[in-house]
């Protein structure tokens, strides 16, 4: 009897272990085909001719038009640099150097992947656009409340994600991926 016990306890513990891990890889995945630099997330497999599993998953999950890795890298953050949800009831400082690419935009998403900038206002910032410090870094302040120097003005409420595009860049592709500095995301007030 005990066997028997010990051995439906076995199957019972590797099919949660087994599911569990599947749930997670298939809704989030990030420990599976995702990298992360600070509250940045990119999923550098999705635009190679033959992505892994993972990131295949992640792509039929999002339903959106990916780059190619030639064309490009797609970076969102759902967190502050200090972890803390992004909430559209603060306001935020992205402030440090981007790696190096030929172009690249800033944009705000709802949880649905609804452009959340103001109605009749630029729908992203680019880099062609962006006032820059000496040593070649920006600072883009990020909310609904106006703000002096470079601002990406966002409308509505609750929960929201960064999306940091760049185009023709060479971050997370070679050598050199494990110096990929991304910008910091820092709270700066709240309504």
């Amino acid at each position: 009897m005990r066997f028997v016990l010990r051995l439906l306890m076995s199957i019972a513990v590797a099919l949660a272990v087994g599911f569990g891990l599947s749930y997670y890889a298939l809704t989030d995945g990030r420990l599976f085909g995702a990298v992360s630099v600070g509250p940045w997330t990119a999923w550098p497999e999705i635009g190679s001719p033959a992505p892994n599993p993972y990131a295949r998953a992640h792509i039929t999950r999002e339903a959106a038009l990916q780059l190619g890795r030639s064309e490009g890298l797609q970076f969102i953050a759902t967190t502050d640099s200090d972890n803390a949800p992004l909430d559209l009831a603060c306001s935020y400082l992205i402030a440090g150097h981007v790696p190096v690419s030929t172009f690249w935009t800033l944009s705000a998403v709802d949880p649905n992947w609804v452009n959340i900038a103001t109605p009749g206002g630029d729908a992203a910032l680019r880099s062609s656009d962006i006032v820059r410090q000496p040593d070649g870094a920006m600072n883009i302040h990020v909310g609904t409340r106006l703000r002096p120097q470079n601002w990406l003005e966002l409308a509505g409420s609750g929960p929201f994600q960064f999306v940091l595009t760049l185009y023709d860049t060479t971050a997370l592709s070679g050598f050199a991926s494990s110096d990929t500095a991304m910008p910091s995301i820092t709270l700066e007030d709240c309504a």
